[in-house]
């Protein structure tokens, strides 16, 4: 059906997404997103209407975009078209926010990060987080920054990692954890020591865990080891287990 797609034109995929039986929709967004052909993404620009249409049917693009394996420039770019500058239902707004992240990731991954489409992908997604007022909203954020994978924006994390409240610490220190190690700088390790030792502030566990595991899995210092290893008799039963088990495998 994809290859199909691919060779159809425009108006023959716009007629075919506005004919089919609401219970076909989603099947043929779905195929239209994986063609990723001009016409079909022209097409689905028409069709998808993200403030009129079922927001399952918007969702279901959003995820399939946000889940292609090597997404094209003109994907990310209808993703943003549709996100920029309208009232949307706030769980298209998130689905949304977090598919560009993971579409920038995506198309850096395939060595296109200068591409004037992702640089507005990115300028998107942290103009959105100086602006953000409410917690739930900065995660998500953060969320769509992990999924971009930039190394530039270490900095922006780490400051939500040990600054923010428990739940914009937990996004910050996951989307750290997802930077491959060459990203896991002498600057990250000591935010990282700082959140794991409670230095500044008391940390959620669940925050604490993921400090330690970047710590444990990024060419850890015996120092780092022992520190850790020392700090698990003052930690309940399974935090310890958890943590001992990670040095384990560490080692």
């Amino acid at each position: 059906f994809i290859q199909m797609l691919r060779s159809a034109k425009k108006r023959d995929v716009l007629q075919l997404l506005r004919r089919a039986p609401k219970e076909m929709r989603p099947f043929l967004v779905e195929a239209a997103v994986a063609t990723q052909s001009v016409a079909s993404l022209a097409a689905l620009s028409d069709f998808l209407d993200f403030s009129k249409e079922p927001k399952a049917l918007v969702e279901k693009f959003l995820y399939t975009a946000a889940f292609s394996p090597r997404p094209s420039r003109e994907l990310l770019h209808l993703v943003l078209d549709k996100l920029d500058g309208k009232q949307l239902a706030p769980e298209t707004w998130e689905t949304g926010i977090v598919a560009v992240g993971s579409l920038v990731g995506k198309l850096c991954q395939q060595k296109l990060c200068g591409l004037q489409v992702v640089e507005r992908g990115v300028e998107t997604i942290l103009r959105g987080l100086r602006g953000a007022q409410e917690e739930p909203e900065v995660v998500i954020y953060l969320l769509a920054l992990g999924n971009a994978m930039l190394p530039e924006t270490i900095p922006t994390l780490l400051d939500h990692a040990e600054d923010g409240p428990t739940a914009v610490t937990a996004a910050a220190t996951s989307a750290l954890q997802r930077f491959p190690i060459p990203h896991i700088s002498s600057k990250v390790k000591q935010v990282m020591r700082r959140i794991f030792h409670q230095k500044r502030k008391s940390y959620d566990k669940t925050c604490r865990l993921a400090a330690a595991e970047i710590l444990l899995h990024n060419h850890p210092s015996p120092m780092d080891v022992i520190n850790i290893l020392l700090a698990t008799s003052e930690m309940e039963t399974e935090m310890a287990t958890f943590l001992l088990l990670k040095v384990q495998n560490s080692l």
